[in-house]
């Protein structure tokens, strides 16, 4: 038996004036979807849990099938794990963004006006990664690099407690009131107006600028957190699995799981990444022995961040086109039963251009059952009109895993 989730980090959305009131999912093509929604349990999933922030890391958690109330531990340590950096359980860790500020040599004057710095290169942030090590880096400080506008702080033997502001909720909007504040706030202070002093003036914001690009002139924090304890993945689902993703962490939820965790060239995180690649990707893993696959496209998420409306349907059309139908097919051609699942984690919604908490489409198909739901289309609208509703996301796997569904 094979078990693949297709995981479109934030594809759910709200109606979009550009869209004529329609969301990106009305919208796009994604006929590989719409069958699984025709032919298997088409519902709505609530993967974050009520009170908890709507992160990609709650619900990929959930949709992985790890209760984020039980094992979430925060988001920095799952990126660390990923970029391979052993963590001993009183260290905090801190999601570290190269940013853009309007007016960095006047900090408490300017605004978030790129969480990404333009999506910066590995190898231009490695670059001022350096440059901040040189003047923080100790026995008990290291900032350690990650990919691309994502580096990742740990603080050696230090204790949590940070009121910290994830930079992709306050785009455009002041930064004021918004540094860190509470535990570890006058060394974060410290860190972040060093980076708006020094940043601007290193070589690599100095082509980005003349180049026309967002400049990497400061860090933010967020994201603090402990070192992991997650139950390994065979031994809660007695299933060998596998992780496609370009993003640190949801391959260091892989990690952190005992999966496999496969890099895939060309897999960027944004909508010019490589789809096919990753279709390609998961049919060679399931070949070689995979029983399940966890396949994580972060595209739909960024333009949500980033209101980039066509490339939302785009990335959404790709998504179907490129990784979706080939799979199934794969699946389909096998010989073997399978059952795959389609949802968002949760909603970008591009008019505010952060995440929510609402319920998320899914469609659960298991291979060879057919006409259950009529011609429906995998939207919001049509996943909520069915009144199916899973209350936790961590059940998800569960439902896969029952060969009555």
């Amino acid at each position: 038996m094979k078990y693949v989730i297709f995981l479109g980090d934030g594809m759910a959305d709200t109606p979009v004036p550009e869209l004529d009131g329609k969301t990106p999912l009305q919208v796009a093509a994604h006929p590989n979807m719409d069958r699984m929604a025709q032919n298997g349990l088409f519902g709505l999933v609530r993967t974050v849990p009520v009170g908890m922030k709507p992160g990609s890391d709650t619900a990929n958690l959930s949709v992985f099938g790890y209760d984020p109330r039980i094992y979430y531990s925060g988001r920095s340590p799952l990126e660390a794990a990923s970029i391979g950096v052993d963590l001993d359980p009183d260290d905090v860790t801190y999601r570290c963004n190269f940013v853009t500020l309007s007016d960095p040599e006047h900090p408490d004057d300017a605004y978030m006006a790129d969480y990404c710095a333009g999506e910066i290169s590995s190898a231009e942030a490695a670059q001022l990664v350096e440059v901040f090590n040189e003047r923080f880096a100790s026995d008990t400080v290291h900032l350690y690099p990650g990919v691309y506008y994502r580096q990742c702080l740990v603080l050696k033997h230090a204790e949590t407690g940070a009121e910290l502001t994830q930079p992709h909720d306050i785009p455009n909007q002041p930064v004021r009131d918004k540094f860190p504040k509470g535990t570890n706030a006058g060394l974060l202070n410290e860190m972040i107006r060093y980076a708006a002093e020094v940043f601007p003036k290193h070589p690599v914001n100095i082509r980005r600028v003349e180049q026309g690009k967002h400049p990497a002139n400061a860090v933010w924090f967020w994201g603090e957190g402990r070192r992991p304890a997650l139950r390994p993945f065979e031994e809660l689902f007695g299933l060998k699995g596998a992780v496609i993703s370009a993003v640190d962490l949801i391959q260091g939820i892989g990690k952190c799981a005992g999966m496999q965790v496969l890099k895939v060239p060309g897999a960027t995180g944004n909508y010019k990444t490589d789809f096919s690649a990753k279709g390609r990707a998961a049919v060679d893993v399931l070949k070689n022995g995979a029983d399940y696959v966890y396949i994580h496209v972060e595209a739909p998420d960024e333009c949500g961040h980033q209101h980039q409306v066509k490339e939302k349907v785009y990335s959404i059309e790709q998504i179907d086109e490129k990784i979706v139908g080939p799979v199934l097919d794969y699946l389909e051609a096998c010989g073997e039963e399978f059952c795959a699942a389609v949802l968002p984690d949760h909603p970008t919604p591009l008019e505010v251009r952060t995440h929510t908490a609402d319920p998320v489409p899914f469609a659960l198909y298991r291979g060879g059952r057919c006409g259950k739901n009529g011609p429906v289309r995998f939207t919001e609208e049509e996943a909520e009109r069915t009144g199916v509703f899973v209350e936790k996301g961590c059940e998800i796997i569960r439902h896969m895993l029952d060969a009555d569904l």
